[in-house]
């Protein structure tokens, strides 16, 4: 029988573990040995504020994904496998490879004050179909795209955090993210950061 008590403990730690499973059983053993991994992982425990570990079974796949939710920023990896516990293990030894490369960073970014500012976005909506072409969405899907049009139903403020280069950069490797919006610190315009399929990144810059 597992200790459950030792999962309690993540209230010492400062920030919270949720450990979820998708499409199989979550065993408390298997919970223990993500939990055993996790804190022998080195965790900048002042800035971290929670750690989700997802794992599903994808048809043959095991699927560990672990994202670690920062102060203005995450650290996500994933690893894919024929059995969890392999999966598992992979994702920590990603996790723990990019905290060693990045640790500089991270900590410098902390120390400096981020700042914001306010950035207008639209939402967008499909109108719905009537019940005809509901019932024959399946068929149809590939014309209605091509003349239904889309509305705007609302529009909202986000806060836009001003970056670095470099930081954008750190950013987008923690992430794995595609792409990343962020005013640049320094001359204080907007830029598109995005990755190449080569793994290099190209910034898009808005002028004007």
């Amino acid at each position: 029988m597992v200790d459950k008590e030792k999962f309690a403990e993540e209230e010492a730690l400062g920030y919270n573990i949720y450990i979820i499973g998708k499409n199989f059983q979550l065993t408390d053993t298997m919970r223990a040995h993500v939990w055993d991994k996790l804190v022998k992982i080195e965790r900048f425990h002042n800035h971290i504020m929670d750690v989700h570990v997802t794992m599903e079974i994808q048809k043959v796949e095991h699927v560990c994904v672990i994202t670690c939710h920062f102060n203005h920023f995450k650290v996500k990896v994933e690893a894919r496998s024929t059995d969890m516990y392999a999966s598992i293990d992979r994702a920590m030894q990603k996790l723990q490879r990019l905290f060693r490369k990045w640790k500089g960073k991270i900590q410098d970014y902390h120390k400096r004050p981020v700042s914001m500012v306010d950035i207008t976005v639209n939402v967008h909506h499909r109108p719905p179909m009537d019940p005809t072409e509901e019932a024959n969405e399946d068929i149809e899907m590939e014309n209605l795209k091509n003349w239904m049009p889309h509305k705007i139903i609302a529009t909202e403020s986000q806060v836009l955090k001003s970056l670095l280069t470099d930081e954008a950069i750190m950013k987008m490797e923690l992430s794995g993210d595609p792409f990343m919006l962020f005013r640049d610190e320094v001359d204080k315009k907007l830029k598109l950061i995005y990755r190449h399929e080569d793994g290099h990144y190209g910034i898009i810059q808005a002028e004007g």
